[in-house]
């Protein structure tokens, strides 16, 4: 699967199985983890088989079961674009590999995660990460000729980047962009 097909393919998942990621799947991911840090100096990391984050009652957005792996998105203040454009290269990566995800702003405890933050850095967010008891399901999205204004025919490449913008995740599935 191309990085392409995985943004069709590709849904939010909240409920995962007890399957463990697979040590040469964990490694592709830490790779790519290893990369984005040397490139951006953002602090990712790659938390498995740690439930704790995950055991909070907390009558938040949305709720998780089953989540025991995900990766922790942290970095100084005002670091939310490449938070967001990094977070979501692991996403797609993550569903190449066959396995799910979902974005977590609000239903993990901050407190109970492992993460080693240097001086000025916080937690952004987490991305949940396994196998998930389904696949997800697409949510609707806003009609594509909504997005723009333009005059003339419309090339393919600037049609399949709005398509694949629609499917981006975005805060409570808003798309406001």
């Amino acid at each position: 699967m191309t990085l392409y097909e995985a943004i069709f393919e590709r849904h939010s998942v909240r409920r995962y199985t007890d399957k463990p990621i697979e040590p040469e799947k964990a490694a592709v991911l830490q790779d790519k983890i290893d990369e984005i840090t040397k490139k951006t100096g953002l602090n990712f990391s790659l938390c498995l088989n740690e439930p704790e984050a995950f055991m909070a009652n907390k009558p938040n957005y949305g709720s998780f079961a089953g989540c025991r792996n995900y990766f922790v998105l942290a970095a100084e203040k005002g670091r939310d674009e490449d938070i967001g454009y990094y977070g979501e290269e692991l996403v797609l990566l993550s569903q190449t590999l066959g396995l799910n995800t979902c974005w977590v702003a609000l239903t993990f405890e901050k407190n109970k995660v492992p993460a080693k933050l240097k001086d000025g850095e916080k937690i952004y967010d987490v991305i949940a990460l396994g196998y998930g008891q389904t696949q997800g399901v697409p949510h609707k999205s806003k009609p594509t000729e909504k997005l723009y204004r333009a005059k003339g025919d419309v090339p393919d490449w600037f049609k399949k980047g709005i398509e694949a913008a629609v499917l981006a995740p975005t805060a409570i599935n808003q798309q406001r962009f």
